[in-house]
């Protein structure tokens, strides 16, 4: 949570206060509250949400940056969950290619028939319970021919390919010479998804307007926290004022926090029993080199995984699978640092690590359904929508979900909602483009006419690149940049006009919101006091800051960097964590 100090009351707060009422009422700003959001704004719904903190700050921020299938959730035997996350990849390349691009992904794989026997024995048998054990060639390529096949009809990626040992190391000369093979398939890589939600949120809230009325509104940093007379009880944690908010139907979508949020509200519910994720962020340069860009996903043969993923030219490892305390802050631990260093070495032995090459680590905990005694790895991925009533009013509780099917769940959710509310859906979101992906050139020839057409006098190298970064809607930035916009020197690549400029459009309320969220500048690392302070140099007059103020943000984003992240601004690895 945020302090309050005196502020002036934020636009997309006032809005709310000034008609506190909605036919929909959405708690929860991941990206799955604000893929509903979206839905039922584009169906002329008046709908309204709320997040605690900011948008895409909890579970969704803890991404692996992947859009997949889930080949793994096969032997759980969700065939309905893989196939339909593999049509909503496809749908995402597709609808979202300025942010969602074809990755491809290399298993290296030592045995033959390993787990052939064990997999359907886990899944018939214990559902999940016992140790888990390596995949084999063999229960690999079953498979990925059935991921095959899920894919037919829309396919946006290439069908999988085998390898054997002598192709591997030519096509990946620094892999484990031990292995038999290696199975390369696609998924998608998700380069930004904090910025693909954004684009989410700023759709729906779009379409509410389109319809006049502002029949969408969001605001973050507005926890629910109570529910009384028939109202859910709204704080602004910037200014400390609270209001009531009242709604037909209330739909819970604040992730592994849903029974928590259900307990405020006098709903007392047990469904949740999330997981931990965390990864690590690594600046190194031969590492990167050897996985010649593709992804690589390894398993070892006591069934631990570990994604190697080249991004932003660095590499970032992932990912755990562990019990945890939604309570309590997640945080990427010595322990979990120790598992990834563990592995990367049976994918590439002849590469050291250490962490002295750390730039940045991120944690979170995945929203999964209670689960008693099942192991991590095969708690079910899927999703199932929970009825209740409180005070009268209708409750929608969402249960688990996952990032790539955020557009078919919200889909289904927001069904569900307009069932209560006695309406019928007026347009699908199927084929529906988002954000900056509408119009966005897919070949070189349409991206150097698409940048000549918009350079708005700008040069054509700064133009590409905020395609790159934004879209179709750099656009909206180049024109809040002026001819020569000013580079920020401790943030390369960014200008100190265009942080402005997402500052005040994007619901900004503080300095990390820039820094982890908006953009990657915490990211891909490097960070010290001077680049807090050109960053909030640059913000403090688009966002009425003081001088006390800009200190205060700049003192706030260090002490999260440090106790989130593990960021020691101006030094090199991760922090030791706090005993």
């Amino acid at each position: 949570m945020t302090e309050p100090y005196p502020t002036t009351e934020r636009a997309a707060v006032s809005a709310l206060r000034a008609r506190p009422q909605a036919d929909v009422l959405i708690i929860g700003g991941g990206i799955n509250g604000l893929a509903v959001y979206r839905e039922l704004a584009l169906q002329g719904i008046d709908v309204a949400l709320v997040e605690r903190d900011d948008f895409v700050s909890g579970a969704s921020s803890a991404s692996s940056h992947m859009v997949h299938g889930g080949i793994r959730y096969l032997e759980n035997g969700e065939f309905r969950l893989v196939k339909e996350a593999v049509q909503e990849r496809n749908r995402l390349i597709r609808n979202a290619p300025h942010y969602v691009k074809p990755l491809r992904t290399t298993i290296p794989i030592f045995t033959t028939f390993s787990g052939i026997l064990t997999a359907p024995f886990r899944l018939l048998v214990t559902h999940g319970r016992g140790k888990p054990r390596e995949r084999g060639a063999l229960l690999i390529k079953v498979g990925l021919v059935i991921y095959d096949l899920f894919s037919r009809g829309g396919g946006r990626v290439p069908r999988h390919k085998f390898s054997g040992r002598e192709r591997s190391l030519r096509d990946l000369p620094r892999l484990n010479p031990a292995i038999k093979y290696t199975a390369t398939y696609f998924d998608a890589s998700m380069h930004d998804p904090e910025r693909l939600a954004l684009d989410v949120l700023a759709d729906g809230t779009a379409a509410g307007v389109s319809r006049k009325n502002e029949r969408a509104r969001a605001a973050n940093y507005l926890p629910a926290v109570g529910f009384a007379d028939g109202a859910v009880r709204l704080r602004d944690a910037v200014s400390g004022e609270e209001f009531s908010f009242t709604a037909p139907v209330v739909i819970n979508a604040s992730g592994p926090w849903t029974d928590l949020t259900n307990a405020d509200l006098g709903l007392p519910t047990r469904f949740m029993g999330g997981t931990k994720g965390s990864h690590i962020v690594l600046d190194h340069p031969e590492l990167l080199d050897a996985t010649a860009g593709r992804e690589l996903f390894f398993e070892h043969s006591d069934g631990r995984i570990v994604l190697i993923y080249p991004l932003k030219d660095r590499v970032m490892v992932g990912t755990t699978d562990i019990d945890a305390d939604p309570a309590a802050p997640s945080v990427c631990t010595d322990d979990e640092i120790d598992y990834f260093f563990d592995l990367i070495p049976h994918v590439f032995p002849g590469i050291s690590v250490d962490r002295s090459q750390i730039v940045y680590t991120f944690s979170g905990i995945r929203p999964l359904p209670r689960h008693d005694d099942t192991a991590p790895g095969f708690v079910s991925r899927d999703y199932r929508i929970e009825h209740g009533w409180v005070g009268g009013v209708r409750t929608l509780s969402l249960v688990g979900g996952k990032w790539t099917t955020f557009r078919a769940l919200a889909e289904h959710l927001s069904n569900e909602a307009l069932t209560l509310l006695g309406k019928r859906r007026t347009t699908s979101t199927r084929t529906t483009a988002i954000g900056g992906g509408a119009g966005y050139p897919k070949d070189r020839a349409s991206r150097k006419i698409w940048v000549s057409r918009h350079g708005r006098g700008h040069d054509r190298t700064l133009v590409d690149a905020l395609l790159e970064r934004y879209g179709t809607r750099a656009a909206e930035v180049l024109e809040a940049l002026p001819a020569e916009p000013t580079p920020l020197r401790h943030a390369p690549g960014y200008f100190a006009e265009e942080l402005a400029f997402l500052a005040t459009s994007e619901d900004v309320v503080h300095l990390d919101d820039l820094l982890l969220r908006r953009t990657s500048i915490a990211f891909v690392g490097g960070l010290s006091r001077d680049t807090l302070d050109e960053v909030a140099e640059a913000v403090a007059p688009a966002l009425g800051w003081s001088d006390a103020d800009r200190t205060r943000e700049v003192e706030r984003a260090e002490r999260i960097l440090l106790e989130r992240h593990r960021v020691t601004l101006g030094e090199p690895g991760v922090a030791s964590l706090p005993q």
